[in-house]
């Protein structure tokens, strides 16, 4: 083999060596998954989900079929928080802001189910889509302060949804902030937000639970 394509060769791997594709893996940490419809969809299409868009006024907003402290927070709190993973119109604002207004009115009711809501919130997460999770890191924050022992309840299944908070904790990208209003915070922002809001309201455990997934995690908890 002549020394002008030995040198070629080498040159060839060193470019690959150095490109994104040679670390595929790398690369798909912020590659977006499959956007499919979800459960809350198909039931809020078929008009079984006690909510709907309310287009009345110039602000976005949702009316309640039912009385929100009749509402069966069992069966259609998780349901709503499987429209968590919606990157589609309306469907996710529907969805979110429906989460939100749960959350406001459920008191003691929404302890109970956070056993049901963690596989979607991890199927949200799992999207890899910038809006969606940004939406999950603030519902994640408003249900830990939502009611008494939510936070406690969750350390147990940090292990499920905290290894994305550390794929993403240093992306500062935000593609929607303009000139017309205060800028909105980074996703990476909003995952420090959410870890020190878990471990606030986590108890005890909480800073070494977030602490064997995310090694570099400093406390924000004084001692």
């Amino acid at each position: 083999m002549s020394g002008e394509n030995k040198e070629s060769k080498t040159e060839a791997k060193a470019a690959m060596k150095n490109s994104m594709a040679a670390c595929p893996s790398c690369a798909a940490v912020f590659s977006e998954g499959p956007c499919r419809p979800t459960v809350f969809r198909r039931f809020y299409e078929r008009g079984d989900m006690p909510i709907q868009n309310d287009s009345r006024g110039r602000r976005r907003s949702v009316r309640w079929k039912v009385a929100l402290d009749v509402l069966d927070y069992h069966h259609f709190l998780p349901l709503f928080f499987d429209g968590l993973a919606e990157s589609l119109s309306p469907y996710n604002f529907i969805a979110v802001q429906g989460i939100h207004e749960m959350l406001d009115h459920g008191g003691p009711k929404i302890l109970p189910v956070v056993p049901q809501l963690i596989a979607p919130i991890r199927k949200a997460l799992d999207t890899r889509n910038n809006d969606v999770m940004c939406s999950t890191m603030k519902v994640l924050q408003h249900l830990v302060k939502s009611a008494d022992g939510v936070g406690e309840a969750l350390v147990p299944h940090f292990k499920h949804f905290l290894r994305v908070f550390c794929e993403f904790r240093c992306k500062t990208y935000t593609p929607h902030a303009t000139v017309y209003g205060p800028k909105k915070p980074s996703l990476g922002e909003l995952v420090e937000e959410t870890l020190q809001i878990l471990e606030q309201r986590g108890g005890k455990d909480a800073f070494k639970a977030i602490k064997v997934i995310i090694p570099n995690y400093h406390s924000c908890v004084s001692c």
